[in-house]
């Protein structure tokens, strides 16, 4: 081709050249400025997603719980509750008693192998909703990657995870063993939502549906739509219809749970 036909396009100024945008927190800041300017925060977090701290207080927190609850209701308790739980299913009238012992103690090995792996635990639920926020921000046109995805899951959660289990330590401190109930108490001591209205143990699907309305859930769902719409730049509308979604996911995951264990969940 004649050189003197190629198209030539001068080069953009080095002004015009749009470089990415650094961030202006640390990652120590976000934890704190999460809780006075979520907006803010989440800018932030869109400009470089961070988690790795929030994620490590949120699994530190949530297995310090689990320890403390069975240090509080000690083996008698949970093996109580345990033989309790082993009566009411379908196949508790035909073991043995020695039958019936072996399966207490196997439940209790369990739960210890479950406190220890807990954060691993939370960290795996952690990825799964980041995903499904992933996947919900992309369908409604997010511009947003995996890790911004990630970031908002963590953040939003971390200021409820923070104040409930605060709140849960007080509560448990205090409270009487004989007021625990082992069932409930897996979601925490603190009730901040209306299944207190209703029977847990009679209605066990009923009090799972109501303890959806629960002031620290909706703190966090507040938070995550917040979170959805700064780092993938969608509307409010969008933001909240993903957090909905996932939301009602999980309720359903639990109102299953509660329907066959015949606890709430």
């Amino acid at each position: 081709m004649d050189p003197e036909n190629r198209e030539w396009q001068e080069p953009p100024l080095p002004e015009h050249i749009k470089a990415e945008e650094p961030p202006q927190m640390s990652e120590a800041a976000t934890l704190g400025n999460i809780f006075i300017e979520p907006g803010r925060t989440f800018e932030d977090l869109r400009r470089k997603p961070r988690f790795v701290l929030a994620a490590l207080i949120i699994a530190l927190l949530t297995t310090a719980y689990f320890f403390a609850l069975n240090y509080k209701v000690g083996d008698e308790g949970t093996r109580s509750f345990i033989g309790e739980q082993i009566d009411k299913s379908p196949q508790g009238g035909q073991l043995t008693p020695e039958q019936r012992n072996s399966a207490i103690d196997l439940q209790m090995t369990i739960g210890k192998v479950v406190r220890f792996a807990m954060p691993v635990f939370v960290l795996i639920t952690i990825v799964i909703g980041a995903l499904l926020y992933w996947g919900g921000a992309k369908a409604f046109g997010g511009t947003g990657n995996f890790l911004h995805a990630l970031s908002v899951w963590v953040y939003s959660s971390l200021p409820p995870t923070i104040i409930a289990m605060i709140a849960n330590f007080i509560v448990l401190a205090f409270k009487s063993v004989d007021e625990i109930d082992l069932a409930v108490s897996q979601r925490g001591v603190v009730n901040a939502n209306l299944g207190l209205l209703v029977n847990g143990k009679a209605m066990p699907v009923l009090a799972t549906l109501l303890s959806v309305i629960d002031l620290f859930a909706i703190w966090g769902w507040i938070l995550a739509s917040i979170g959805l719409q700064k780092t993938n730049k969608i509307s409010s509308g969008s933001a909240w219809a993903v957090t909905i979604i996932i939301a009602l996911i999980g309720v359903t995951f639990r109102v299953v749970g509660a329907l066959f264990s015949g606890n709430p969940s």
